[in-house]
């Protein structure tokens, strides 16, 4: 089920997504979040996780760094993000 899901992102990632101008709002793109998450939390808490990462992008969202959590989380991973930032602002 895990690589059937995989299959159809990847489809979506090669034959659909290019005919639309990029305007995902966060790092990693969605497409590569569901991937990523299905990669580390299997099909069932990836997908949602996915759904959930896809439901947050909207124009009311500043967007930014939210990378998958190693932990099952439906929620925005803040604490990366703050790591993410403090380490951007040292450099």
């Amino acid at each position: 089920m895990k690589r059937l899901l995989m299959m159809l992102v990847r489809g979506y990632q090669r034959f659909i997504s290019p005919l639309f101008p990029p305007t995902c709002r966060y790092s990693p793109t969605c497409s590569a979040y569901m991937l990523e998450a299905l990669k580390k939390h299997g099909a069932i808490k990836g997908t949602l996780m996915g759904l959930a990462r896809i439901g947050r992008c909207n124009p009311l969202v500043h967007g930014g760094y939210d990378p998958v959590p190693d932990h099952f989380s439906l929620k925005r991973n803040k604490k990366a993000e703050m790591a993410y930032l403090k380490e951007m602002n040292l450099r």
